[in-house]
């Protein structure tokens, strides 16, 4: 049913909203993944609060693996957890586009942030990365830590609320080589 409702929209939407619309089972994911697989227009992607979960998220990320114009993405409380953050780390190392990058909210864990830092390495485009509350811990900001002393993109790191001690901040905000980046702690 979605598909078949967004199918018909697609090709004139440059910005798609689904705030909290209960995109939570397989089923409703892989309609969205479908009816996004081939679009051209969208730029801004918002899935924020839709418990798409780690198959969700995966059938979204196989959807957007060769999108050529999605600038921003939103999958904020989505119950992602580090698998789902494994399959869009890859669509982060190869996407000459996305920008914007919002995870806030999901338990990725340091293995989470493990696949972030290492498509970070990677990514030549992305400018903001928001990690709020993502439960990162200490290992995940370690690893982010060594990404940022590679990546020279990054203006922007929200890293509140991830349970970092002063020490791995001290090393985290001294690590990065971009001088415009601002690591919000």
């Amino acid at each position: 049913m979605l598909t078949f409702a967004l199918s018909a929209l697609m090709d004139a939407l440059t910005e798609l909203d689904l705030w909290k619309n209960e995109i939570e089972t397989e089923e409703r994911a892989q309609d969205l993944a479908n009816a996004l697989r081939n679009n051209t227009t969208i730029t801004n992607l918002h899935l924020r609060a839709n418990r798409v979960g780690v198959k969700g998220a995966q059938h979204v990320a196989d959807a957007l693996r060769n999108n050529k114009t999605l600038i921003e993405l939103d999958l904020s409380y989505d119950l992602l957890g580090d698998e789902a953050i494994q399959s869009l780390a890859d669509i982060l190392r190869n996407s000459n586009t996305l920008i914007d990058l919002n995870l806030c909210g999901n338990e990725i864990g340091s293995e989470g942030a493990q696949h972030l830092a290492d498509a970070l390495r990677d990514n030549k485009t992305l400018s903001k990365l928001s990690l709020y509350g993502c439960k990162i811990g200490n290992a995940g900001a370690q690893y982010l830590a060594d990404a940022l002393r590679i990546n020279t993109t990054l203006t922007e790191l929200s890293l509140s609320n991830n349970e970092v001690d002063e020490a791995t901040r001290h090393v985290v905000d001294t690590s990065k080589k971009s001088t415009k980046l601002v690591i919000g702690w």
